[in-house]
């Protein structure tokens, strides 16, 4: 069980017992419902001292002491899973994966199967375990994102990694192919993102109290009139930030739902070709890369590009 202890003050007394346990118990867990603080009150799960049948309208009042018991819930058993892997390098510390496009990374509520995650436990008997539902996870790619990933098989090469990661210290490039003809050859994009004012699902650019700063770099490598090819080099690494800066200078990537209307092609075209860092154990700076996905090759072969 988990214990919640909260005492009222002046100010706080006179409200309904239930909508402040609610507002109380949404701070640490935004998904709580009124229906659930309700199920507690009739299991006689919140008490204030000896007052245990309490009525959801009951008025709380000064010094009064809540006690709100809440049973943990258990996260499902990770389950390993024989799901092809390739694995482009590996040593006792690490291991860097290129990523298939529709594989989700790790884990999540209602979604514990036919993972990264779920696959990385069947071929790596070694992953490190600072969260244990993200076995061997530094960082991720969206769903629909292909490419590279760094792997950390001990908790001292994870915590060397995500130190990199927090400083943007990080080498990473991403290619992509975006709607309509780009017109730089080079261009940075420096606009904060946040989360999206109505669709809670998805970011926006945006000048909010809780926008964070954002900055994209890209290479125009290739265009047509109807579609370029661009490389990326995220300086920051926000939620979505390739797709939001994208679609906000006018060039989403194709593929692209979340962010685009009327903009097809058969995948998300996003794809993290190359990654850099220094060797947690080593301190020697290591690089990768991987070919472009056919899918793309083929358009942009089809599509006679010029520069």
């Amino acid at each position: 069980m988990e214990e919640f202890i909260v005492k009222i003050t002046p100010e706080e007394a006179g409200r309904r017992l239930d909508v402040f346990v609610l507002e109380f118990l949404r701070g640490k867990n935004p998904g709580i419902s009124r229906t659930f603080v309700q199920k507690l009150l009739k299991e006689k799960r919140i008490t204030i001292k000896n007052l245990i049948s309490l009525k959801p309208h009951y008025k709380i009042k000064p010094g009064d002491e809540i006690r709100v018991l809440i049973e943990k819930k258990k996260e499902p058993a990770i389950e390993p899973e024989n799901i092809p892997l390739g694995i482009i390098y590996e040593d006792t510390d690490l291991a860097i994966i290129n990523k298939p496009a529709g594989l989700v990374t790790h884990p999540a509520p209602g979604n514990y199967e036919h993972t990264l995650v779920n696959a990385l436990r069947y071929h790596f008997s070694d992953l490190s375990d600072i969260n244990p539902q993200k076995p061997g996870i530094v960082h991720r790619l969206d769903k629909d994102t292909s490419g590279l990933l760094v792997i950390a098989k001990n908790n001292a090469a994870h915590l060397g990694l995500a130190q990199q990661f927090a400083r943007h210290t990080i080498k990473r490039k991403y290619v992509a192919l975006v709607k309509g003809r780009v017109e730089f050859k080079e261009h940075v994009i420096e606009m904060p993102i946040g989360r999206h004012p109505r669709r809670r699902k998805n970011m926006s650019v945006g000048f909010g109290k809780k926008a964070k700063y954002a900055k994209t770099y890209y290479k125009t490598m290739a265009r047509t009139d109807t579609f370029s090819f661009l490389e990326l080099y995220p300086y920051t690494g926000r939620t979505h930030q390739l797709r939001v800066h994208l679609a906000f200078i006018g060039h989403p990537i194709l593929g692209d739902a979340k962010y685009s209307r009327n903009n097809d092609f058969i995948r998300l075209a996003l794809h993290a070709q190359s990654l850099g860092f220094v060797h947690p154990r080593t301190g020697k700076f290591m690089e990768f890369s991987c070919d472009i996905p056919p899918e793309f090759a083929e358009l942009i072969s089809k599509g006679g590009c010029g520069k």
